[in-house]
C-alpha cells in the first residue's frame, strides 16, 4: 500500500456496529483509518479495537450494509465483525481502495510460478526444436558403424537403379573399373546408364558414375576428376547427414535406437538424389585431393567448362603439368569406355 493511498483518506471517519464474538451484542462504534491500521472506538472515543488494513477482509462482497472481519487477526477471533451501513459509503469506497491497493502489492506466488513454468516450458520447447535435433543427428553420424553406412549405400543404390536401370559391366571393363577404384582409394564405383548426372558419392564409400564420365572424354584423368569431386564433396557435407536431415529428426531417432531405416525414406531419399543438381566442392579442399591421389586438375576443369572461366582456380593451381603416374593403363582406359557396351 502505497503512502498516496493512505494520506487521502486518514482523516476520514463513520459510524458503525462493531461485535468482538458471536455472542455479543453489537456497539455502536466511530471507525476510523489510521496509518496501516482501521481504529475502532466507542462513542467516548475510547478504542476497542484496532485492524491491521493488510488484514482487513470483506465478508460480503458487494452487498450493503459491507460487513469486515479481521482476517488474520493474531487474536484469532473468527466471530469479531465491523458493519457499515449503505449510508457510510465514502469509508465503504475507502477501505476497498486500500484493501484493493494492498492486494495489488501483494506477491502473487501462483502467477509467479505460471510465469516460472512458462519460461521453464519456453527453455525446453526452444531446445528441442533447435538444439536437440541438431546434437541428435551429430551423436547418430558419430555411432553409425562404417558397416551400417555400407549396408544404407548398398540399399539406397538398389533404389536407385530402379530408376536409372541396371549397372554397366563388362568382361574387360569391370576389372579395369575396380584398379581405377583401388587408384583412387575408392570403396566401389558403379557406372550408370542414366539417372546420376555426373558423379555420386553414397554412404559407405561407393561413388555412382555417368556413362559419359567414361565414354565421352579421352583421358582418364577427367573421370579420376569426377571420382576425387564426389570423394571432396562427401568429405564437405557427410551423405549420411543429407539423407537424414532430409527426412526429419524421426528418422535420426529410428537410426539410432533400432539401427534401420524404413525403406520407404530410402526409396524417396534415392529420387531426390537422381534430381539433385550437381554440387561444386570446395576448390582448395578438391586440390588437395588432386595433389594426394597424384592426378592432374587441368583436365576435369576443362571438362567442367571449355572456356576454362568458372574453372580458372583448378586450371591455375594445377599440382601438376604432367602427372606423376597414369590413373590407368591405355587397355584398362580402353576397356573401361566400354562397360556398357557402346
Amino acid at each position: 500500500m502505497t503512502k498516496t493511498a493512505l494520506t487521502k483518506f486518514e482523516r476520514l471517519e463513520a459510524s458503525g456496529l462493531w461485535r468482538p464474538d458471536p455472542e455479543a451484542q453489537r456497539r455502536d462504534v466511530i471507525v476510523s483509518i489510521g496509518e496501516a491500521t482501521l481504529t475502532i472506538s466507542d462513542l467516548q472515543d475510547r478504542p476497542l479495537a484496532h485492524w491491521s488494513l493488510p488484514a482487513v477482509a470483506r465478508l460480503n462482497k458487494g452487498k450493503r450494509p459491507a460487513i469486515y472481519a479481521p482476517d488474520g487477526d493474531p487474536s484469532g477471533d473468527p466471530g469479531e465483525t465491523l458493519e457499515l451501513d449503505e449510508s457510510e459509503a465514502h469509508m465503504i469506497d475507502a477501505i476497498e481502495s486500500l484493501r484493493a491497493a494492498i492486494d495489488r502489492g501483494r506477491p502473487r506466488p501462483g502467477r509467479l510460478r505460471l510465469v516460472t513454468l512458462s519460461v521453464s516450458f519456453a527453455s525446453v520447447a526452444a531446445l528441442a526444436l533447435f538444439w536437440l535435433p541438431g546434437a541428435l543427428l551429430d551423436h547418430t553420424l558419430g555411432v553409425v558403424p562404417k558397416v551400417k553406412r555400407v549396408e544404407i549405400g548398398r540399399t539406397l543404390e538398389t533404389e536407385l537403379t530402379r530408376l536409372t536401370g541396371r549397372p554397366c559391366r563388362g568382361v574387360l571393363a569391370s576389372p579395369a573399373l575396380a584398379r581405377l577404384a583401388t587408384r583412387l582409394d575408392v570403396p566401389r564405383l558403379v557406372v550408370l546408364r542414366g539417372g546420376v548426372q555426373q558423379s555420386l558419392h553414397l554412404p559407405g564409400g561407393t561413388i555412382l558414375l555417368n556413362r559419359a564420365i567414361v565414354e565421352d572424354f579421352e583421358e582418364p584423368d577427367i573421370a579420376a576428376g569426377y571420382i576425387l569431386a564426389a570423394k571432396a564433396d562427401a568429405a564437405q557435407y557427410d551423405p549420411l547427414r543429407a539423407l537424414l536431415e532430409s527426412h526429419g529428426p524421426l528418422t535420426t531417432l529410428r537410426l539410432l535406437t533400432t539401427g534401420t531405416l524404413p525403406e520407404a525414406t530410402l526409396r524417396a531419399h534415392a529420387e531426390e538424389m537422381v534430381l539433385r543438381a550437381p554440387t561444386s566442392p570446395d576448390p582448395e579442399r578438391l586440390l588437395g585431393l588432386f595433389r594426394d591421389y597424384d592426378v592432374k586438375s587441368t583436365p576435369y576443369a576443362y571438362a567442367l567448362d571449355p572456356s576454362g572461366e568458372s574453372t580458372l582456380p583448378l586450371i591455375e593451381a594445377d599440382p601438376y603439368e604432367t602427372s606423376p603416374r597414369p590413373v590407368l593403363s591405355d587397355g584398362d582406359w580402353v576397356a573401361l569406355q566400354g562397360i556398357c557396351g557402346g
